[in-house]
Formats: structure tokens, C-alpha cells, sequence
């Protein structure tokens, strides 16, 4: 008599193989010719960061499955730390609807052939896991983009990949804003997206108590104004390319590096209700564990950076709403609030920034001066390599000293004369006195020096420069 394990695998080979069969399959994608060859002298996408390791990217390509799950389409998106591409959802049945995500593949800078897994130490899953759960019913949680799904992928010798599976989505502000005539978003539309984007961050901040750290138009994303603006897309990249996939091959790894397609084309003006601004990103979050803990590294995008950051003295929740605050220039204008900030060999200059907020906002109070004396000495647990140099303080990261011992900046020729009042979007001008007054009003709570006189997201969503009309 044959054993019983015998006979149970004999009886359910069958009806696996049956079931894989009502399985969705990977679809057929156009292969690239020679034609679509980039030359070797010129730069993709990811190439252009600094310090970029071809190794610690995966080399992804159209028509890959990864992890038996998803099959990469086109590739959308590329950072310093990841690139991000179209994938048909391969898990479901044939009659099912299909579904397309958002496949973000993290780079690895983990021992190359290593057993060891990635994706439980992966600080940026650990994160949004929790953002995805702290409380479902606030109208905010739907404002930030979580991932559905995680996975690993091994890579180039043997490096471990995490994978995350996200919503697909439109574009990001900074493309956005150009679909519209003259680059100018209508003012009552500017003011309904920051809306939605503040009651984001007031689940991010009340409820998670975690700090984006790095809120920048590319950071914010638009749902589509329809799924026919995804489908016509994909069809003109997959089912009936109009031009081939470029890509080259890097001579380091011999391995492709595809170019970014991420022109989804005109709004769908009638439909414009559907596209939701959502915050994206959460690679360099920060979750606090104690209300009594600060940041003390470097965040943020140095055009958007806070002043607690550059001085030192420790941040929390409000350095997001001094980024928020600044980027209403981005949005309405198309132009920095804050636009001499570099040395003159083009290198981000602290002095100067910290020189333009005093010319804009005036002085700042003795208060905070007398906090970033006391933490002047303070040195990081861990030391930060740029370049040759290791920097152990956020005084020597920054090029301080700033202020003397009497709280007078040492740099008074740098401050320009130039006010905030004298530096509205060129969108206020024509509105009435009330409307500026009110726009002043909103920015000033936002970019006070004091972190702790910022206004929260909740109080911003009342301020009569958004709830009055």
C-alpha cells in the first residue's frame, strides 16, 4: 500500500495544476531594438545623483515578474535611493479586474550575497505599517500614501531588494502645476489642496506624532482624474508603443538602465474634483516614541529646511509646517521663497539662508539664539561622512558659527533688504487687500522662528485665509 502522504499528493496535483491555469499570466511586452539604445555618454535618470553605485540599484526591466507577483511595465520614477515602475498585479484570477501598482524597488547597501533579509530592518515599511494603522477613521489617514504590499527581490550579487507596492498615481505637484495655463493653479484650487494636505499632516503629527522630514513638491502626488488616463497611458507605452523603451547599457555592470516615461498628458479639466493631492515618501520619516525626544540630524530639502535644523537645537512636527509654509511659493509662483542660499561656487550656504530669513522675517527672538548656544557643544551618537570629512556636530555639518555671545548675527552684510510683505506670488496682487492681508497672516504662522509658536495643521485648516471666501 502506497503511504498516505503518497496519496494526498497524487490526489492534489490535479487540481493545482487546474487552478494555476485560471491564474493570471504575464503579458507579452514589445522588446527593445538597437534603435532604442541611449549612447554611453549620456546621463539616466538615476545616473545624475551623486555618489551612484549602479550596483545598489536593480536593474529592473519591461516585463519582468518579480516575486511571482508583479510584472514590471514602465518604468515612472527614479531617486538616489530607489527607482519606481508601472507592475501589472499577477495575483488574482484571469477573470478578475486587473489592477496596475506603483512598485517602488529599494536599493541595497547590505554584504552582496548574503543570506540575511532586509525587508523586516526596512525603516521606511516600518513606518508607514504604522502610519496605515494608528486610526483608520481620520479623515487625514487617506492623504498618505501607504504601501499595500512588501516583498524582497535579490539583485546584483546577490543583494537583497525590498519592494514596495504602492497606488498608482498621476504626478507629482511640480509637473502637476505646469498642465495648467501659464503654470497658475487657480487660487480657490490651491487653497482646497492645502486644505487636504494639512489634514494629512494632522494625522501625521496628532495621531502618529511622525515627521515627514522631506515635504517638497515631488514629495506630494495627484491621484487621476480618471482610469482611462492610466489605461491610455500604458496602452501607448505597451499594447501600441508610439516610440520604443530607451534604455542603455551600464558598462560597469552590463545590465540595462532604463529611461524614465512619466507624461500621463493633459488634465481632464471636467474632471478635475478627482485629482487628491496625497503626501508620499516616508523614507526619511521620522516617528517619535516620547513627546519629550527631538531630531538632531539634518533634515529636509535645504530650500525648505527649518532654522531649528540649521542652529542645532533640536526638531520635531513643526519643522514639516516651516516646509509646508515655503512651499506655497513653489505652488503659487513657481519660484523659491528663499532663492540666494548658495555660495559662489554653488554649494548650499547656511550663512545665506539663515541671512534671507532675517531679511524676510526679521531677527530671531533672543530665545531661540540662547537655545542654539546651549546646544552648540552637543555632538551626534554617530558621526555623518560627506565627502572625506566626518562632521560630529550640527555646527560643523552647518559652517557656524552664527550668532555671537550678545545673539547678534555674524554675518550682517548677507542680509538682503528684502521683506515678506514685499514678496507675495504675483496670484495675490489682484485680489482684494482682505485676501493678502489673510495670505500674510497664513505664511507668518507657519515660518515663525519658534517651532512652538508654528500653528498646527488643525489650526491651519481654520485660518480664515482658507475657510473664508
Amino acid at each position: 500500500m502506497k503511504p498516505i502522504t503518497n496519496i494526498c499528493t497524487y490526489a492534489y496535483t490535479p487540481t493545482r495544476s487546474f487552478v494555476s491555469l485560471l491564474c493570471r499570466k504575464p503579458s507579452p511586452i514589445p522588446n527593445s531594438s538597437r534603435e532604442s539604445l541611449i549612447p554611453q555618454d549620456e546621463t539616466v535618470d538615476e545616473e545624475a545623483c551623486p555618489g551612484y553605485n549602479p550596483k545598489v540599484f536593480y536593474p529592473a526591466k519591461p516585463g519582468e515578474v518579480l516575486a511571482n507577483r508583479y510584472q514590471t511595465l514602465v518604468k515612472v520614477g527614479w531617486g538616489g535611493e530607489s527607482t519606481t515602475w508601472f507592475a501589472r498585479n499577477l495575483q488574482g484570477y484571469c477573470w478578475q479586474p486587473e489592477s496596475v501598482v506603483a512598485l517602488k524597488i529599494i536599493n541595497s547597501y547590505g554584504n552582496p550575497n548574503t543570506e540575511t533579509s532586509t525587508i523586516e530592518d526596512n525603516e521606511e515599511r516600518q513606518v508607514e505599517q504604522y502610519i496605515d494603522s494608528a486610526d483608520t477613521s481620520h479623515p487625514g489617514r487617506a492623504i498618505l500614501r501607504t504601501y499595500s504590499d512588501c516583498f524582497e527581490i535579490t539583485g546584483l550579487e546577490g543583494r537583497k531588494h525590498t519592494c514596495l507596492a504602492y497606488e498608482p498615481m498621476r504626478e507629482s505637484f511640480r509637473l502637476f502645476r505646469r498642465r495648467f495655463v501659464d503654470e497658475n493653479i487657480p487660487l480657490v484650487l490651491v487653497k482646497i489642496y492645502v486644505q487636504i494636505l494639512l489634514e494629512g499632516l494632522d494625522y501625521l503629527h496628532r495621531v502618529c506624532d511622525v515627521v515627514h522630514t522631506d515635504l517638497k513638491l515631488e514629495n506630494i502626488m495627484f491621484t487621476f482624474e480618471d482610469n482611462d488616463v492610466l489605461d491610455n497611458f500604458l496602452s501607448s507605452r505597451i499594447d501600441k508603443p508610439s516610440e520604443p523603451m530607451k534604455y542603455k547599457i551600464d558598462i560597469n555592470t552590463g545590465h540595462p538602465i532604463y529611461r524614465c516615461h512619466n507624461d500621463f498628458g493633459p488634465l481632464q479639466s471636467k474632471k478635475l474634483k478627482h485629482n487628491i493631492p496625497k503626501i508620499v515618501d516616508f523614507g526619511h520619516a521620522n516617528r517619535f516614541m516620547s513627546k519629550d525626544v527631538f531630531g538632531i540630524y539634518p533634515i529636509q530639502a535645504i530650500y525648505y529646511r527649518a532654522p531649528e535644523v540649521i542652529l542645532g537645537c533640536g526638531w520635531r512636527t513643526p519643522a514639516d509646517i516651516w516646509s509646508l509654509g515655503t512651499l506655497l511659493w513653489d505652488i503659487l509662483e513657481g519660484r523659491k521663497l528663499f532663492r540666494h542660499i548658495h555660495d559662489t561656487q554653488g554649494s548650499y550656504d547656511a550663512k545665506a539662508h539663515l541671512a534671507e530669513m532675517i531679511g524676510l522675517l526679521g531677527p530671531p527672538p533672543p530665545e531661540l539664539v540662547k537655545r542654539y548656544h546651549s546646544w552648540r557643544g552637543f555632538k551626534w551618537p554617530e558621526t555623518i561622512k560627506q565627502g572625506e570629512k566626518l562632521y560630529d556636530t550640527a555646527e560643523e555639518w552647518f559652517g557656524g558659527p552664527f550668532f555671537d555671545d550678545d545673539g547678534d548675527f555674524l554675518y550682517p552684510d548677507m542680509i538682503p533688504d528684502r521683506k515678506l510683505a514685499d514678496s507675495l506670488p504675483p496670484c495675490l496682487l489682484v485680489e482684494e487687500e482682505k485676501e493678502r492681508v489673510n495670505f500674510l497672516s497664513f505664511v507668518k504662522a507657519m515660518l515663525a522662528w519658534l517651532p512652538k509658536e508654528r500653528k498646527t495643521p488643525r489650526e491651519l485648516i481654520e485660518h480664515p485665509f482658507l475657510c473664508e471666501k
